[in-house]
């Protein structure tokens, strides 16, 4: 029988937090460590840091050991809807596939200059150090 797990958004993940309602999200998983604020080791504040937001980085920063990702399980509550997450990135510019060869074209048309000179430079600098040779 398949497991079910709740499934969270960034966005109410977010709402929780402070001392009182803290919720921190490590590895897509989300977990309510509220009661767990006194007992944390490195003290309330290295949790109230990161409560509402993906606190990964800095949970694998502290070296955690096994005993303390197993003590995890107790506080884990569900998981961040990825599915949602994904559709909530929206790109300010959107550029279909005919528009990327224009947009490359336009750049390349703007910064045709620089390859340019990058030659000339190039090309100035073999010559004098052929005609030091000589």
């Amino acid at each position: 029988m398949p497991i079910i797990t709740k499934l969270f958004s960034l966005e109410e993940v977010s709402l929780h937090n402070n001392n009182k309602d803290c919720w921190v999200i490590i590895d897509n998983k989300v977990y309510d460590v509220t009661s767990y604020l006194d007992d944390h080791p490195g003290g309330d504040d290295v949790l109230l840091a990161v409560t509402g937001k993906d606190a990964k980085e800095e949970f694998e920063d502290a070296g955690h050991s096994a005993d303390a990702r197993k003590l995890m399980d107790e506080y884990f509550i569900g998981e961040v809807d990825l599915s949602e997450t994904l559709a909530d990135l929206n790109p300010t510019v959107k550029l279909e596939p005919s528009n990327l060869a224009q947009e490359f074209m336009n750049k390349a048309s703007q910064y045709w200059f620089l390859p340019v000179v990058v030659a000339g430079v190039a090309v100035t600098v073999g010559l004098l150090h052929l005609r030091k040779k000589s």
